[in-house]
C-alpha cells in the first residue's frame, strides 16, 4: 500500500472516531417540568403499595387557574399525562380498583377537584382524554396552605395529596 493510502485512511479513521466521539455527548437539556414520582408505602422497608410517576410543571408568575382551569380535564402535570400504578386492588375515594396502571388526570374546581382514573396510559397530555375510558371518579374538597412553586403529589396515610400555589387536594387512598 502507498504511504499517502495509508496516511488518508488513518485520518479518515481519526475525523470518524471524533465525529462518533462529538455526537455521543450530545444531551438534552433539563425538561422545564422535571419529572418526579410519588411512592405509597407504609414503611420504608415495605413494598411499594401505589406509585405515581408525574412532570412538575411551576408557576413562574402565572395563576394556577390558567395553568390547570377549573373545570376541564387536566393531565395533573405537564408533558405526558400522569400514570398511577397501583400493585393492590385498592379504594380511591372509597371507590374500589383493581391493581394495574391507569393515568391520573383531575378536574380542577375551586371547591372541590375530580379525581380521574383512566385506562388509557403513555398519553402526551390530556387531548386524547376519552371519558368512556375512566376507571373510577372521585370528587376530593379543595383547602389551602403554604404556597408551593412547583406542582407536587405526595402520599401520606392513607391519602393521596396534589399540591400547586396554595390550593391542596387530599383523597383517600386505602387497601
Amino acid at each position: 500500500m502507498k504511504k499517502s493510502t495509508i496516511i488518508t485512511t488513518i485520518a479518515f479513521a481519526f475525523v470518524m472516531l471524533l465525529t462518533t466521539n462529538v455526537n455521543a455527548q450530545k444531551f438534552s437539556k433539563l425538561d422545564k417540568s422535571p419529572m418526579d414520582a410519588a411512592i405509597y408505602k407504609t414503611s420504608r422497608n415495605s413494598p411499594a403499595i401505589a406509585k405515581v410517576i408525574y412532570s412538575r410543571p411551576q408557576l413562574k408568575g402565572r395563576a394556577l387557574s390558567s395553568l390547570a382551569p377549573n373545570g376541564k380535564v387536566w393531565r395533573t402535570g405537564a408533558n405526558e399525562a400522569a400514570t398511577i400504578t397501583l400493585y393492590n386492588d385498592m379504594k380511591i375515594g372509597g371507590k374500589s380498583v383493581s391493581a394495574g396502571e391507569y393515568s391520573l388526570f383531575t378536574i380542577p374546581g375551586e371547591k372541590e377537584w375530580t379525581i380521574i382514573l383512566n385506562k388509557d396510559v403513555n398519553v402526551w397530555g390530556a387531548y386524547a382524554y376519552n371519558e368512556a375510558n375512566d376507571v373510577v371518579r372521585v370528587s376530593a374538597p379543595v383547602s389551602s396552605g403554604d404556597s408551593l412553586e412547583a406542582f407536587s403529589i405526595a402520599f401520606s396515610k392513607n391519602a393521596m395529596n396534589l399540591g400547586w400555589g396554595t390550593t391542596r387536594v387530599s383523597v383517600p387512598v386505602t387497601k
